[in-house]
């Protein structure tokens, strides 16, 4: 819309159509879709103080080995090393 459909309308504002439901998980601020945690693989987990991939394993899935497949999903975000995972990092836990 621009100024003149804007002066012609005298200022009326169109309605906003409201998203539809399913369609508003991870978007950007353009509402294309977020390649860090791609909508219906898992849901996202804050890292806090005294976790490891283990005990977010266990917290999540029942089973600490499965720490693998946190680590798996999230290699971008922690790098090479999978015992350094810092406070405030937002990782996606796949689901199984």
């Amino acid at each position: 819309m621009g100024l003149f459909d804007f002066l012609n309308n005298k200022g009326e504002e169109k309605p906003v159509e409201a998203p539809k439901p399913g369609t508003t998980g991870n978007t950007d601020f353009f509402g294309n879709k977020d390649a860090a945690a791609p909508a219906g693989t898992g849901t996202s987990y804050t890292v806090v103080s005294g976790d490891s991939l283990s005990k977010i394993a266990k917290h999540h899935y029942g089973d600490a080995a499965k720490w693998h497949q946190i680590y798996d999903a999230n290699k971008g975000i922690i790098g090479s090393n999978p015992d350094h995972i810092e406070v405030g990092q937002v990782l996606n836990l796949p689901t199984l």
